[in-house]
């Protein structure tokens, strides 16, 4: 490892799912995390990868939607200059973590208030948001006016329904709930008012008078219009019709707390939207609020990771937002079934595990624990499990028969062949390593079977599958990106150097074409994939929604083998599919022993065990930049991809790849991308920002990123070319935040993929972003080259040794125990 100085300072990558990002409140933070613990947002929550985020305002509302991200790049968002109110599309799971702060505006600490009346200006919105987003005033400050004297508020009632009033769902739907009348607020409410409230309108002692309802116009300007005289920025109106339906005008109209359902808006814009439409009847006990509040909680909670958050952290969070009463709000959703409640046992040392056949009579009762989720996520996980035992109860494995006298001998044909014990043992003798031989004996007897390795250990699955077409199977790899294919179809190549190539290259796909039916077999009769063995690479990747729907997609007795390396960062959804399944030890597990020997290989191994050496880099494979700030950190960075790697070792920029913790920052994405397209590729950016050349990250779905370069453009929109694959982004995509430049990505982004190099940039400030996990994933991005532009100091190797991951609150493998499968089986290799 060589520290040179050839060659950030911030963007804090949240971690997991996607990267939280860091505007998100201490309360945000902690109900996604399920604990106190800042959001994993600027603390290091996955990033925003999964959804990016464009706030309705300026740089303070990007970094607010990167939390609402970790799921990537995604799209929506709003003009800056119509509000700073409310923040649209998310910046995906993966990314929700990996935002991190930029300089927060200005703060109003206590905003004046408008006269009775008159109606609310996007400035005194924005300040209130403001206000409450940096601490300077409490939530439900919103709700009790502007500057108050300190002391006890006073106790408010419950708000009244409306007689005759239907049960009311916080949940979108083409119904809309009756609208209610609340208790106003026992001091004169100085918040913005809307122009709809009449000044002049009286007030009785307990309820409001009715507003009057200006009408509401049709389609997507009804939609528009009732955002504006919320003081929301008219251009969600099309992500908020797509939510909440074709009557989202009439559903915001009677609980504008709705507007929390789209992706980006937090709760402080939410309530400002509400108080905008409401007036004085708009209060921090409304039930509707409070529901709106459950759901997203577990929505946030999702977008780090969790697929269900304990009973007492969604209660905690709650409180933090002021509802007055978390037990009932609680009991509510539960009731009306938008939040579903478990029970799990939880591991005691020493104790059996429970099964499905478990005789609980004279057993002492076993501590549980409760959680809450959302019903999507329950049935995925549920799903997965059901799915998996079936794969190996349904399996039968080969056995070798002698034929009655005069028969012809098994074997001789080719499902035969594959029936076949002995030519399952034949193949697993032919393969290349030790690791592989024990991968394919262990294919070859079960339905299920998980295998671990690094980068050098992808050759086992390669041989897996080429070993079982030889025995005339369909068998298939799988991998999440474009890169990690072809790198599948390099493998398959050198497993089975006699086979066509065009065989090879289609027996390795993606994950996303073959469940849409672009790559691979197709499906059968009966709408099951055509196949009889299945590896899917780069397993942690899978969130639970995608596995269940590839799960559901396999035929009985159908092989199914996930690999991937335990040590990256898990999938930008929620769950860890692989690290359940490896923890509850369902069906044979084989672990690579085929280590990576080049320094890079080297320096990685030691990291995924807690530790961080120095390694000899003869040949420059792995270089240390030490830098002192961001400005230092942008500079170095810029001048290692475009001039000191492509002089010392012959990689050009258009192959070296820069990642850093987060979007924001000093040192982040955005001014990495900034400098180094001034530098590599400059240009008026006439296309909406772009340039023909430049490299971009294109998010077609929150946690799906793909990198590619910008070929043109004309009225259809850009045209991409995205690892050989040409693709057009339309205009709308591009405006709503789909594309961003690619020439720093965080490690969310990247995961999945390699370069020939790669520049890791750890800004001063990115400590809390750092984990294990992160600098894993990171440093093994690069095949031939690692710079490390390093400007955290001691937080680098504390992360390695003492941060191994963010934890993930999941049931899977509860669930997982809960199927009556056979006792452990040990891992197996060599």
């Amino acid at each position: 490892m060589t520290t040179d100085h050839l060659a950030g300072d911030n963007p804090l990558e949240p971690e997991a799912t996607g990267e939280l990002a860091p505007e998100a409140t201490a309360d945000e933070r902690a109900a996604a995390a399920g604990t106190a613990e800042a959001d994993e947002a600027g603390a290091g929550a996955a990033e925003a990868d999964r959804a990016g985020v464009a706030q309705a305002g300026a740089d303070a509302g990007e970094e607010a939607a990167a939390a609402a991200g970790q799921a990537g790049d995604a799209a929506a968002a709003a003009s800056g200059r119509e509000s700073t109110e409310t923040a649209a599309a998310g910046q995906g799971r993966d990314q929700a973590r990996e935002g991190a702060t930029e300089g927060p505006a200005p703060v109003v600490a206590n905003p004046p208030a408008p006269t009775s009346g008159a109606a609310p200006t996007a400035a005194q919105l924005a300040a209130a948001v403001r206000a409450v987003e940096s601490g300077e005033r409490p939530a439900a400050s919103f709700f009790t006016g502007a500057p108050r004297p300190t002391g006890p508020t006073a106790a408010k009632r419950p708000a009244a329904k409306a007689a005759g009033a239907p049960t009311e769902h916080s949940r979108p739907g083409p119904e809309v709930t009756a609208q209610r009348t609340a208790t106003p607020p026992t001091a004169p409410p100085a918040g913005p008012v809307s122009a709809a409230q009449s000044p002049a309108a009286p007030v009785s002692a307990s309820f409001s008078a009715p507003r009057p309802v200006p009408p509401t116009a049709a389609g997507l300007d009804g939609v528009r219009q009732i955002l504006t005289e919320g003081g929301a920025p008219a251009a969600l109106a099309e992500k908020t019709a797509q939510v909440l339906g074709e009557r989202a005008a009439e559903a915001l109209r009677a609980d504008p707390w709705q507007l929390l359902a789209v992706p980006g808006v937090r709760p402080e814009q939410a309530d400002g939207f509400a108080r905008a439409l409401l007036g004085p009847a708009c209060g921090p006990d409304d039930e509707r609020r409070a529901q709106a509040l459950v759901l997203w909680l577990l929505e946030q909670a999702a977008v780090a990771g969790h697929s269900a958050l304990e009973a007492s952290a969604l209660r905690a969070a709650l409180a933090q937002r002021a509802v007055p009463d978390p037990d009932a709000a609680l009991e509510t959703a539960i009731t009306e079934g938008a939040v579903l409640v478990f029970q799990d046992e939880l591991d005691t040392p020493g104790r059996p595990r429970p099964t499905a056949d478990s005789d609980e009579e004279g057993e002492e009762e076993r501590p549980v624990q409760i959680l809450l989720g959302l019903d999507r996520f329950a049935m995925a996980e549920e799903s997965v499990a059901d799915g998996l035992a079936r794969l190996l109860n349904t399996f039968e494995p080969p056995s070798d028969v002698k034929a009655p006298s005069g028969e012809e001998a098994p074997g001789t044909d080719t499902e035969s062949l594959s029936r076949s014990l002995t030519a399952w043992t034949t193949a697993a003798a032919a393969a290349p390593s030790p690791s592989a031989t024990a991968l394919i004996q262990a294919a070859a007897t079960s339905g299920l079977v998980t295998h671990t390795g690094a980068e050098a250990a992808r050759a086992e699955p390669a041989a897996l599958i080429a070993a079982a077409r030889s025995l005339g199977l369909a068998a298939y790899g799988a991998t999440h990106t474009e890169n990690g294919r072809r790198r599948l179809a390099a493998h398959l190549a050198e497993a089975a150097p006699g086979a066509p190539a065009e065989s090879l290259d289609a027996a390795s796909v993606t994950v996303s074409g073959l469940l849409s039916g672009r790559e691979g077999p197709g499906r059968n009769a009966d709408g099951a994939l055509a196949l009889d063995l299945l590896v899917v690479l780069d397993a942690p990747q899978l969130d639970l929604e995608t596995a269940a729907m590839l799960v559901e997609s396999l035929a009985d007795g159908t092989r199914l083998i996930l690999s991937g390396d335990p040590a990256v960062l898990w999938s930008a959804g929620p769950g860890r599919l692989f690290a359940d399944l490896l923890a509850a030890r369902f069906c044979p597990q084989v672990t690579s022993r085929t280590p990576d020997f080049d320094p890079i290989g080297e320096l990685v191994s030691g990291i995924g065990i807690g530790e961080l050496n120095e390694v000899e880099a003869p040949g420059k494979e792995v270089v240390i930049v030490p830098v002192r700030n961001a400005g230092e950190a942008v500079h170095r960075t810029v001048q290692l991809v475009a001039d000191s790697v492509p002089r010392a070792l012959g990689i050009s920029a258009d192959h070296t790849q820069v990642i850093t913790v987060g979007h924001g920052g000093a040192a982040g994405t955005r001014a990495l991308n900034t400098a180094l397209k001034e530098r590599l590729n400059p240009g008026p950016g006439r296309f909406a920002g772009f340039d023909s050349g430049d490299r971009i990250a294109y998010t077609p779905a929150p946690g799906r990123t793909l990198p590619g370069t910008i070929t043109g453009a004309d009225a259809a929109g850009l045209h991409l070319d995205c690892d050989g694959t040409a693709l057009t982004v339309p205009r709308n995509q591009v405006e709503a935040g789909a594309l961003r430049h690619g020439w720093a990505l965080t490690a969310h982004q990247a995961v999945g993929r390699r370069w020939p190099a790669a520049v890791v940039v750890l800004p001063g400030d990115a400590a809390a972003g750092l984990t294990r996990a992160w600098i894993y994933t990171a440093f093994s991005r690069g095949e031939r080259h690692l710079s490390v532009v390093q400007g955290a100091d001691q937080a680098l190797p504390r992360a390695v040794t003492e941060i191994p991951a963010k934890d993930r609150t999941t049931r899977l493998r509860t669930l997982l125990r809960l199927q009556n499968t056979a006792p452990e089986s040990p891992s197996e290799g060599n």
